[in-house]
This record gives structure tokens, C-alpha cells and sequence, in this order.
């Protein structure tokens, strides 16, 4: 990305640097152990791929084209980090062409973009320690870090976090390993099999990123009332935004309903992940019930109260939400209407479930299938 003075909106080196810094250590593992672990997550990723496809009759030849990758905590880092640089250009970019016009616009982005990259490194370092596995849609190919040819993502595994969780649930280290792969490997064959998914993803997040207010003094008086409504003295605004988090509460109108759309996607991604982990599992891990108990009543409570606080704050409780809400909706639609019914959802983005379709997943069925029919 070009920059203004020498400078961009966001030191991304910082970020990764700050990140890698206050990141937690892993759990203890000797050398030999780590390689087996590694070893047996990349088996089990490729064991995942045939019980996925056979599950849920989504065949793709380009599958092959998002590579799996083990990392540790600071590999995911920079994972993310890549990431976010490249699906936040064209938002950075417009930014910085409007602060360089202004009186002093180079000085204050090297200062802006090292507290910027401060405080990105920050959440991250929070977010390392948690996710066990992603797949990343948006990923431009690295030295470190291959992805996709052809526009296909990567798959991460991150290897501490599993043998972490697998060893706080107390549960058997195959099965649970098994069991995060089947999670991840459905969302590589979400996107593999479903070639307009990631373009249509894009583009909503373009449009979302595309209503940000880019004055300065826009975006602190949002964030103003948003503390205000937060600390309860704006009474009028308690009984509307007193379930939405900080990032909701700073969106224009324009934001929150594409976010409804983004939320539904998101919800029916996860959800069929969730629906997928639990079909097969019972064929291919004994302990799966146990397994699913356990990481359920771990989802619900948290580590401590400042997780519980951040994930509040940063709206990651949505995410648990989406888990829950998206596996009801692709579940009762199975019911209905069987598997192949279900894939009808993948046609086109015209398919997709609305936010309130996910909650009424008959109202998803009458419009997509009566509407085939008649």
C-alpha cells in the first residue's frame, strides 16, 4: 500500500512484533511430542477431507488448491495479520489519501499507524491463545505461508491451543484432534465446492468497509455517544443498544444492516460446521459425545472474567451466538428437507438464509423450495 510521508495507517510490523511479544506461551511439550502432534493434525486433515465431502455431498477438485498448515501462536499472528493487510487496503487507502491533505497528515500517521499496530498486536495476542483452527478466506501467499493458486485460502491449525484445550477438557487427544479438523476441513469445503462464496464475502465486507466514516472527528463522536451508552447515561438508548457490543455501537445504520447479512452467512458457515463436526463424528470418534459436552459448557463459560469481558466488548459473544443459532438452522432444515435440500442454500448468494430466516429456518424453506416448485 502506498503511503503518505513514509508512513501507513497501520505499522503492520509493529503489530506482528507487539503481538508475538505479549502472546502467552504454549503448553509444555518436549520436541519429539510437538513433531507427533503436528504429524497427527496434518493425518487427520487429510482423513477429514473424504468423511467431509461424503457427508455432506459437496465433491470439489479444488480442494487441493488451499493448503494445510500446522502453526504455533506467532504463526497464526502472522497469518492474521497478512490478512487483514490485504482485506483492509482499499478502506486504508482511503484514509490515507484523506490525511495527507490535511496540515501535518505524514507526522501524525507515523505516530497514528504505531498505536494503530500497538494495539492491533494487543488483540491479537488475546485472540492467539483461543482459536484452535481457521480458515482463512482472504490469505495472499507468503514466504512462510503459502495459499491458494487459484484464489483458494489456507487452512491453520494451531497446534499449542489444541493440545492446551484437549488437555483443560481432559478428553482423548485423537479423538479431540480428529474432531477440530472435521470442524475446519468443512469450511475448506465450504468455500472450495461453493466457487461464488468468497467473491460474494468480499464484496460485503468491501460494501461495509466502504460506509466508514474516514473523518477523524466523525468517527470520535460515534465512538463518544458509544461510551456514553455503554456507561448508561444515555438513558433513551439503554433498552436498544444494551445487548450490542462497542464494535456494534460504533456502525452507521448503513453497516448494521450489511453486518445483518455478514451475521447470517457467518451463522450458516458455522453452524454447518458444528451440524458437519457432530454427523460424523460418531462414525469416526468413540468419545464424541464427551468431547462435545465438555467444549460446549467451555464456549458458554469463558476462561475468566476479563475473557468474558472482552469477548463483550469485542462481540465475540455474537460469534458463540452464531455457532449455536446457524447449527438449529442447517439441523432443522436437514430434517425437512434432507441433505440434498439443504445444498440448495450454496446455489447462489439469492439463497442464502436472512438473519431472521436463521431464526425461522421454515421461512428458509418456503422461500427457496416452494418457490422452486410451484
Amino acid at each position: 500500500m502506498t503511503s503518505i510521508g513514509g508512513a501507513e495507517m497501520v505499522d503492520w510490523n509493529l503489530a506482528v512484533a507487539t503481538a508475538t511479544r505479549l502472546v502467552r506461551p504454549g503448553p509444555e511439550v518436549s520436541r519429539d511430542e510437538a513433531r507427533a502432534v503436528v504429524a497427527e493434525l496434518r493425518r487427520h486433515a487429510k482423513a477429514s477431507e473424504g468423511h467431509v465431502r461424503g457427508f455432506t455431498r459437496m465433491g470439489t477438485d479444488d480442494i487441493h488448491d488451499t493448503p494445510v498448515l500446522v502453526v504455533d501462536r506467532p504463526g497464526w499472528v502472522r497469518a492474521n495479520v497478512a490478512g487483514f493487510r490485504e482485506i483492509l487496503k482499499p478502506l486504508l487507502g482511503k484514509m490515507q489519501e484523506r490525511r495527507g491533505g490535511s496540515p501535518g497528515g505524514a507526522m501524525l500517521g507515523a505516530v497514528g499507524g504505531k498505536v494503530t499496530g500497538v494495539e492491533l498486536g494487543m488483540l491479537l495476542s488475546f485472540l492467539a491463545s483461543r482459536v484452535l483452527g481457521q480458515y482463512e478466506t482472504f490469505a495472499p501467499a507468503t514466504r512462510e505461508l503459502p495459499a491458494g493458486e487459484n484464489g483458494g485460502g489456507r487452512l491453520l491449525l494451531v497446534a499449542p491451543n489444541i493440545v492446551h484445550v484437549e488437555r483443560e477438557l481432559d478428553v482423548h487427544p485423537h479423538d479431540f484432534r480428529l474432531w477440530v479438523c472435521l470442524h475446519e476441513e468443512t469450511h475448506r469445503t465450504q468455500f472450495s465446492a461453493v466457487p461464488w462464496l468468497r467473491d460474494h464475502l468480499e464484496g460485503e465486507i468491501q460494501s461495509f468497509l466502504g460506509e466508514t466514516d474516514v473523518d477523524p472527528m466523525t468517527v470520535l463522536e460515534r465512538i463518544r455517544e458509544a461510551a456514553q451508552s455503554l456507561a448508561g447515561s444515555r438513558p433513551e438508548a439503554e433498552e436498544d443498544d444494551g445487548g450490542r457490543s462497542f464494535v456494534e455501537l460504533v456502525q452507521t445504520p448503513a453497516q448494521r444492516e450489511i453486518l445483518g447479512r455478514l451475521t447470517a452467512v457467518m451463522s450458516l458457515l458455522e453452524g454447518h460446521a458444528d451440524f458437519v463436526m457432530d454427523g460424523v463424528g460418531p462414525q469416526v470418534v468413540p468419545s464424541v459425545a464427551e468431547i462435545r459436552e465438555k467444549f460446549q459448557q467451555r464456549r458458554a463459560k469463558g476462561a475468566s472474567r476479563l475473557d468474558i469481558a472482552l469477548r463483550k466488548l469485542l462481540g465475540l459473544d455474537a460469534k458463540l451466538r452464531q455457532y449455536r443459532d446457524g447449527e438449529r438452522f442447517v439441523r432443522a432444515v436437514v430434517d425437512q428437507v434432507g441433505m440434498d435440500g439443504f445444498n440448495r442454500v450454496w446455489t447462489s448468494p439469492n439463497t442464502l438464509p436472512t438473519k431472521a430466516e436463521i431464526a425461522k429456518p421454515a421461512d428458509w424453506i418456503a422461500r427457496v423450495h416452494r418457490k422452486a416448485e410451484s
